[in-house]
């Protein structure tokens, strides 16, 4: 199906250039991420990739962390920033308050100040990541340690991550789809002809004859779960709640009663890049800290909590992921405004009051759809990392779920932005958009 919606939308000259401009963006990407900063010996870090925390670095930054690409911090600062403004909108700092309620000049002024956010973070996650992986390296990292080289390095990494911010913005301006999760997600699908070449070396790789039938089962369960996976997430991801609708004034010849779909899992997978992000960035600071000496009860309880190969860091990762799903639903869906919006239609839901009442009953639906998703998000992203424990799979295996929660969400909100387009078409026939 997506291939045919591929091949009708590549006939509309519109779509195809934005479909082509994507693929030149994440082209340039991908580039850049074979580029290691100057002044570092990338060498050092083929010592450091058994290190989990590094795996979920590397997710977040699109696979740009290993070989420390100019690309390395990805789009890990901008999405900090982004979750840092928009908890500011929440009655915390009244100017991004008033910014939210001025519709697009708001909204470009917000955008702003993620920017900046991001660049401050950005720097400091520079100095924070080459720091740390030259106190955990078992050579020189820095090729040639002094003042200049170490801001030199600081400033390309900064550099690079407003430069893949700046490419995802193009993305999502210009181009097909959101540009941070396609960022992440060219990262992602670059990284599979490595999985399957680690689990086909792992388990039919100088493997006696005798254990080969196990491998082969084995790998077949492997198959199968993903497939499952793949099955379930694409079924809880497309499925609606449909809210019903009946309009008080209509004009003729329109119907009276309409319904306003809400997904099963409003948040989509934002909350598990989220997750991701916020967990991946202390988890590295904490290991540094340890590397460099400092055992501190603190330090350790604080690794332990935020290491996916621990229960405890398990059920952090967890509560991380309920929380932003929680917190992103109303972001997405304010029910003040669904409320609002509602009765200057002239429209309502059957038996509920208009106004309050409206809203009392939107902030009650989000909250079970919240939790809904939340549980699916939990249980696609833990199910993989508890495998690992149980069938000692790789650390790049355990992080398939929410690999696969990201390329799947990509991949269907890709589709339905393809039919939106074709839709469209459909409307406007009577303009030349063909050629």
């Amino acid at each position: 199906m997506f291939f045919k919606l591929l091949k009708d939308a590549f006939k509309i000259k519109q779509v195809r250039s934005k479909i082509l401009f994507t693929i030149f963006i994440i082209l340039v990407f991908r580039i850049g991420t074979t580029i290691t900063v100057p002044g570092i010996n990338a060498k050092a870090l083929s010592n450091l990739n058994d290190l989990p925390f590094l795996n979920m670095l590397s997710l977040v930054s699109g696979n740009a962390m290993r070989n420390f690409s100019v690309f390395a911090l990805g789009v890990s600062p901008y999405i900090t920033a982004s979750i840092v403004v928009q908890l500011l909108q929440m009655d915390l700092l009244p100017k991004f308050v008033e910014w939210g309620k001025q519709g697009e000049v708001g909204r470009r002024k917000l955008n702003q100040a993620t920017r900046y956010i991001a660049l401050v973070l950005a720097f400091v996650q520079a100095i924070g990541i080459t720091a740390g992986f030259g106190a955990l390296s078992r050579v020189n990292l820095i090729t040639n340690p002094n003042v200049q080289t170490y801001v030199l390095i600081y400033i390309f990494l900064a550099t690079g991550s407003m430069i893949v911010t700046w490419l995802g913005e193009q993305i999502t301006d210009k181009g097909y789809g959101n540009g941070v999760s396609m960022i992440i997600f060219a990262g992602i699908v670059s990284a599979i002809p490595d999985m399957i070449k680690g689990i086909y070396e792992d388990y039919f790789v100088n493997i006696p004859s005798d254990r080969l039938t196990s491998s082969f089962i084995f790998v077949g369960i492997l198959i199968v779960a993903v497939l499952l996976i793949i099955y379930f997430t694409t079924f809880v991801q497309q499925a609606e709640y449909k809210i019903p609708i009946q309009y008080t004034k209509v004009a003729k010849g329109a119907p009276s009663s309409s319904y306003l779909p809400l997904k099963v899992n409003p948040a989509g997978v934002i909350p598990v890049i989220f997750a991701s992000s916020i967990t991946a960035a202390p988890a590295a600071i904490f290991q540094v800290a340890s590397a460099m000496g400092y055992d501190a009860d603190w330090i350790k309880t604080a690794q332990s909590l935020l290491a996916t190969t621990t229960i405890s860091g398990m059920f952090m990762y967890a509560f991380l992921i309920v929380l932003f799903t929680f917190f992103y639903t109303f972001v997405q869906i304010n029910p003040e405004k669904t409320a609002e919006n509602l009765q200057k239609s002239g429209a309502y839901i059957p038996g509920v009051r208009p106004g309050k009442g409206t809203e009392d009953y939107m902030s009650k639906l989000l909250r079970r759809l919240a939790t809904v998703g939340a549980l699916f998000l939990g249980v696609i992203s833990i199910l993989p990392i508890v495998a690992k424990d149980v069938f000692g799979l790789t650390d790049a295996v355990a992080l398939g779920g929410t690999s696969l929660l990201i390329i799947i969400s990509t991949g269907i909100e890709g589709m339905k932005q393809l039919e939106g387009y074709l839709l469209k078409r459909k409307y406007v026939g009577f303009m030349d958009t063909s050629e």
